[in-house]
């Protein structure tokens, strides 16, 4: 049955979806380099101008490099600069280095407490700011809705890193991905994505980069790749 041309119009606009389907995207999303991800990804990466939530179930699987392809993109493609906002130690620049990201337009605001919630909003205003990297284990649900209309207002990428237990509360992030380590890689749960069918898919097992099994795998992890 053909649809009243009036809905078909609705339907045809990157806001809506129908609930069987993936959602479009305002704008092209960031490739997250990893081909099994992207293809259950509205706009077919990361997207741009939403707030994505990554809970790990610890500090330390690698949840870092789930980013890196994306932030030798943003960095070394797009020349856009990479805000880290609070990071709990202090990161491994050899490891992002030899990944690939571009150093000269990385960033770091060590923000205490509430600052880096405004610090997060600030960096998303910015001209040139491609992604904005956050650890906000107390974020209130006040803050998240706040950030998630700023990166609306930008066309940055946002992930913010919060506990595992978090799973479990309400948030007005667009995109909220659980990982945990496993078989020397990252495995990747969609908890929460714009349209798509029902039940989630299943989880995608993403391989950790080389740099993370040099030698130097230890300290990578440990001080490279928290969350």
């Amino acid at each position: 049955m053909s649809l009243p041309p009036t809905l078909a119009k609705i339907l045809e606009r990157s806001d809506v979806w129908r609930g069987n389907t993936l959602a479009s995207a305002l704008l092209p999303g960031v490739p997250t380099g990893f081909s099994g991800l992207d293809r259950e990804l509205p706009g077919g990466g990361w997207p741009r101008g939403a707030l994505t939530e990554l809970l790990p179930a610890r500090r330390g699987v690698g949840e870092l490099s789930l980013l890196l392809p994306a932030l030798v993109r943003l960095s070394k493609d797009e020349l856009a600069w990479i805000v880290c906002v609070a990071p709990p130690y202090p990161l491994y620049a050899p490891a992002l280095d030899e990944s690939g990201v571009d150093l000269s337009r990385l960033l770091i605001a060590s923000a205490p407490g509430r600052d880096a919630a405004w610090a997060c909003e600030r960096s998303l205003r910015a001209e040139g700011v491609g992604a904005v990297i956050a650890w906000l284990p107390e974020v209130s649900a006040d803050s998240l809705r706040r950030l998630q209309l700023a990166a609306e207002a930008s066309a940055s990428l946002l992930f913010v890193f919060r506990p595992p237990t978090c799973a479990l509360q309400p948030s007005p992030a667009p995109l909220r991905l659980a990982l945990e380590g496993g078989g020397g890689g990252l495995i990747v749960h969609l908890l929460k994505r714009r349209g798509g069918t029902q039940p989630l898919p299943l989880p995608i097992v993403i391989p950790r980069p080389a740099v993370l099994k040099s030698s130097a795998e230890t300290v990578a992890n440990r001080a490279a790749f928290p969350a």
